[in-house]
């Protein structure tokens, strides 16, 4: 199966970079790689906050919740 890829470029601060750097290394992935995940993950968020469900950060062990306000 044949994919239709287009190329883009990106314009990043110093810090966005670096973040994106950050990542790349620790998940042993490629920045593009790395990009395309966080695409689809907003994708899905963005998708599941327009049907009315909420994202939550928890920590079990504090027994805290915190919810994440998508703009």
């Amino acid at each position: 199966m044949a994919t239709d890829k287009r190329t883009m470029t990106l314009n990043l601060t110093a810090a966005e970079m670096e973040a994106l750097e950050e990542l790349s290394a620790r998940k042993d992935l490629s920045k593009t790689a790395v990009m395309r995940q966080a695409l689809r993950l907003y994708q899905m968020v963005d998708v599941r906050v327009a049907e009315g469900e909420k994202l939550f950060f928890e920590d079990e062990a504090k027994k805290k919740k915190s919810e994440v306000m998508v703009l």
